[in-house]
């Protein structure tokens, strides 16, 4: 019992002071991942602060299942579909590509470092990871094409990087390593991933769709939908990333069909705070790493290791910029013979893209997963190096990379005609039509109720005003200046009304007679009213 308290008042106060640190990130406008981390890393020197020591199936089992669910639900399936040849290129070429590069630098820098250690460790740190992309990427301003360009491959390189990581951790303790059983087992695991992922897919969108669910079941089942998927894919020997992504996207792709608005507003609002919460922490974590890793560095000197450990880095960064910018030639060069999204990449958004390539706690967790010794008993040859290497280039990349993106964005100036049109504009143009058919369908069936029913006229006046405010905002810069100074004083206007009511409800809370769950569903009217004026016509 005084153990469980103790880890509930640490998980508390660790939830606390995270939360407090976001803050102080956002006050400095310092990405939270960054700041965590560099928090976590000073934390790490002072006095009297207990080691830490990440377990490897905390991360694989807990952590890394959710947050690469939430991603595959916001991800774009169109965007992924678009971009599928540069994610499918950046997410297993510039993986392999960074392994490789890894691998032999390693391997002629450390005495006694074999070729399979080296590959070892290029498949622990070539991959960026899809929580520290998403994290940085929402501080930053990218072209949303290059955003899920990023997002897709940190989605789907771990396929790639745990595949090189197994085979490379069996030569080692096996002595026996086949290409063609890598190339065969890559191909094994990609394909079963995706399929379990699809099949689970499947079989949740059943159960929502033929039983009897509410909201609060919607999002208890949605809590266990990637653990189930990636515990049963890992079971399988299959990729538990590939499934829960898959079956995430097939899910997100029919959620509008199973679920009601009810569940989708709870369920928006619980994932997106439980992903923050987990990032949070993980990034944090990352930093108070440093004394538990550096205990055990005894084959190098502290001085040695470090400057190895940055060389390296450096490796993985030169080498993804050099695979990023090959792909912008190779791209150009192919849109002769094939269809590609863009024809002609340029040098600015490979270069960009290649500059993302933060990496964070899986890498950090596939380190840890190495084995303290080998079959025969002895101690793994240079695991403390290899950690150690792996958390300086996770810090590297960033910290480093992070901190100086956009500086990076401002110089290179990606191009932004990747995307295909802006968002205002095709916020406009759905709006219209929407509210056009609403229009056109009120005027049909129900205008004789509408003389008879003032509040179906009033709605239907309020649209067809809507309706001119938006033919406008698609009309020229005189038009759009009026209906933008229109909708500008129509927020301000009723926001103001909207508070005026809220604090007539406060009166309500302090006489009786009146419930409080009566005055909280009436608060989350208000809410949401004043969420759909800040979305009007924006």
């Amino acid at each position: 019992m005084e153990n469980t308290h103790s880890v509930l008042v640490l998980c508390l106060g660790l939830v606390f002071s995270v939360s407090l640190l976001v803050l102080l990130a956002n006050k400095l406008k310092i990405a939270y991942p960054i700041f965590l981390t560099l928090a976590g890393l000073i934390l790490s020197f002072v006095p009297g602060v207990p080691t830490i020591h990440i377990d490897s199936n905390l991360v694989f089992l807990v952590i890394l299942p959710p947050i690469l669910y939430d991603a595959a639900q916001n991800m774009s399936l169109k965007a992924l579909w678009r971009w599928r040849r540069i994610i499918s290129g950046m997410s297993i070429g510039f993986v392999i590509f960074t392994a490789v590069a890894v691998a032999f630098v390693s391997h002629w820098l450390i005495p006694g470092f074999t070729l399979e250690q080296g590959f070892l460790l290029g498949a622990i740190i070539s991959p960026p990871d899809a929580a520290a992309a998403t994290a940085v990427l929402q501080y930053v301003k990218l072209p949303k094409g290059m955003v899920s360009i990023l997002e897709g491959e940190s989605l789907l390189n771990d396929a790639t990087s745990l595949t090189i990581f197994r085979f490379a951790l069996a030569a080692i303790l096996t002595s026996h390593f086949s290409w063609g059983e890598a190339a065969g087992g890559f191909m094994l695991v990609v394909i079963s991933g995706i399929v379990i992922g699809l099949l689970f897919g499947l079989l949740f969108y059943a159960i929502y769709k033929w039983l009897p669910t509410t909201a609060n079941l919607d999002i208890a089942i949605s809590l266990v939908i990637p653990y189930i998927i990636y515990i049963a894919a890992e079971e399988l020997h299959s990729s538990g990333v590939l499934a829960v992504v898959s079956g995430g996207l097939f899910i997100a792709y029919q959620n509008h069909f199973v679920f009601s608005h009810s569940s989708r507003l709870r369920s928006g609002a619980l994932w997106s705070s439980i992903v923050f919460i987990l990032n949070a922490v993980v990034f944090f974590l990352i930093g108070l790493q440093l004394p538990d890793i550096t205990r055990g560095i005894g084959s190098v000197s502290m001085g040695n290791a470090l400057v190895i450990a940055l060389v390296i880095a450096l490796v993985v960064i030169v080498a993804r910029l050099i695979a990023g910018l090959f792909t912008g030639v190779f791209t150009k060069f192919m849109s002769r013979y094939i269809t590609v999204a863009q024809n002609n990449p340029g040098w600015r958004n490979p270069l960009t893209i290649s500059w993302v390539g933060m990496r964070g706690v899986v890498s950090l967790a596939s380190a840890l997963s190495i084995p303290l010794l080998l079959k025969s008993g002895e101690a793994f040859p240079h695991r403390n190096l290899i950690l150690f290497i792996t958390f300086v280039t996770i810090v590297v990349t960033l910290v480093g990379q992070g901190l100086f993106l956009p500086l990076v964005i401002r110089k290179v100036k990606p191009d932004s005609s990747i995307d295909q049109r802006p968002d205002d504009q095709q916020i406009v143009e759905i709006e219209l039509k929407l509210m056009t058919t609403a229009v056109a369908e009120m005027e049909e069936k129900y205008g004789d109720q509408m003389h008879t029913n003032p509040l179906l006229l009033h709605k239907y006046e309020f649209m067809k005003h809507k309706i001119d405010l938006l033919e406008c905002s698609v009309k020229g810069d005189g038009e759009r200046q009026r209906a933008n100074k229109l909708v500008s004083e129509f927020r301000k206007i009723m926001t103001a009304v909207t508070e005026k009511e809220r604090s007539k409800l406060h009166y309500f809370r302090r006489k009786e007679g009146f419930d409080d769950d009566v005055i909280r569903l009436i608060e989350n009217r208000l809410d949401l009213e004043e969420e759909n004026m800040q979305d009007e016509i924006d």
